[in-house]
């Protein structure tokens, strides 16, 4: 009796956690146990890293000094600086972050010290500085000089202050703020996984957080935010959506930005998202991306039943922000790093190797030869 193979482990539950629970009959996301609309709607995301990272929300006490922390934190070595600026401007950001998170690792004094104590440390230093880093890239690239970070600026002022030297109105720093707590924590995804798995070799959280990083990248995962983007361009008009989505059915092409492995009826990020890429859009007098987006979103419901994904109008959100397409999913790793070194933690504390079996289909067993040709027996 041959064994079933679950591709892609697809249905397999491998763990328990107590991070973050998809329930894809209701299309509800919880971060240890509140759910993410309640919680973009009463929290920052300071107040959120705070709440994956220690499981519960923060008191005034304990968000004071979270918040001292990770802006003590915030600076890189010029060590890091110079390597940055040495990078290849036409390098992808994602394979820069990932290189400079290892960096990171060769002059953190905890990386050998996978204690709980440690790795909180570890976890908030590369929380605070990964940003920095992609700022600096960012810049670099650009043949612009290196700002350093605020300690007077929230985690989101500070970004957008590294990145265009000045910080926007409130209400696109809102709206950021709140890309970053639905992008926080998802759960036993891709690169989630990623993270765990070389964890659960005692490896330790730079290198976890490294190889997530390069999972993420992939347009499978956290790069369809800028796929997303890339179809919008190519788009151009919301008299084109029409024409271009019914023909990408036709011609059978994936569609990025739709659908999800985990919910049935919709991604429950969506909404929230959608609604503050229409505040956003409205405060940049922008209506051509929002009637792209709503013809491409019906006629994928109507024809096929496929609902967007929260990369569907994050996408959009950050290129009217600003941030050059290339950068969305950098900007994804920021977020992600707290629900990633969440999980790192919680499989250091319960931890066990992950070796899974395959199933072989080679070459059934075969003596080896040794042959000769005929001008060696000569």
């Amino acid at each position: 009796m041959s064994e079933e193979i679950k591709k892609g482990l697809l249905g397999i539950v491998v763990d328990e956690t107590t991070i973050s629970h998809v329930v894809p009959e209701l299309s509800a996301l919880t971060y240890r146990g509140y759910t993410v609309q309640e919680l973009c709607d009463k929290c920052d995301f300071e107040e959120v890293a705070y709440l994956v990272l220690n499981g519960e929300l923060p008191n005034k006490s304990q968000l004071k000094k979270f918040i001292k922390q990770e802006r003590s934190e915030r600076k890189l070595s010029k060590q890091i600086l110079n390597d940055i600026k040495k990078m290849p401007r036409n390098a992808h950001p994602m394979d820069v972050i990932r290189t400079c998170v290892s960096l990171m690792a060769l002059e953190d004094k905890d990386t050998k010290d996978n204690s709980p104590k440690a790795n909180m440390r570890k976890a908030m230093r590369i929380f605070a500085k990964t940003p920095t880093a992609v700022a600096a890239y960012f810049r670099t690239r650009k043949g612009k000089s290196i700002i350093a970070p605020s300690k007077k600026l929230s985690f989101s002022e500070n970004f957008f202050k590294m990145m265009f030297n000045k910080v926007p109105d409130k209400e696109i720093v809102r709206a950021f703020d709140i890309s970053l707590i639905l992008y926080a924590e998802h759960s036993f995804n891709v690169s989630t996984f990623t993270a765990r798995t070389i964890t659960s070799s005692l490896s330790d959280i730079h290198g976890a957080i490294t190889g997530a990083i390069a999972s993420l990248k992939g347009p499978l995962h956290g790069g369809a935010n800028e796929e997303v983007m890339h179809m919008m361009n190519k788009i151009k008009k919301p008299e084109n959506a029409l024409k271009w989505i019914n023909d990408a059915l036709k011609n059978k092409e994936v569609v990025m930005g739709f659908g999800h492995r985990v919910y049935k009826s919709g991604d429950s990020r969506v909404p929230t998202m959608r609604q503050y890429f229409g505040k956003v859009a409205k405060l940049k007098k922008d209506k051509k991306f929002e009637k792209i987006y709503d013809i491409v979103e019906r006629v994928m419901i109507k024809e096929k039943n496929i609902h967007p994904n929260v990369d569907y109008p994050t996408g959009p959100t950050y290129h009217l922000m600003g941030f050059d397409t290339d950068f969305f999913t950098p900007i994804f790793v920021i977020s992600r790093i707290t629900g990633w070194s969440a999980h790192i933690m919680e499989q250091h504390a319960a931890n066990k190797l992950i070796r899974p079996l395959a199933s072989y289909k080679g070459s059934k067993h075969r003596n080896c030869l040794l042959y000769t040709s005929d001008a060696a027996d000569e």
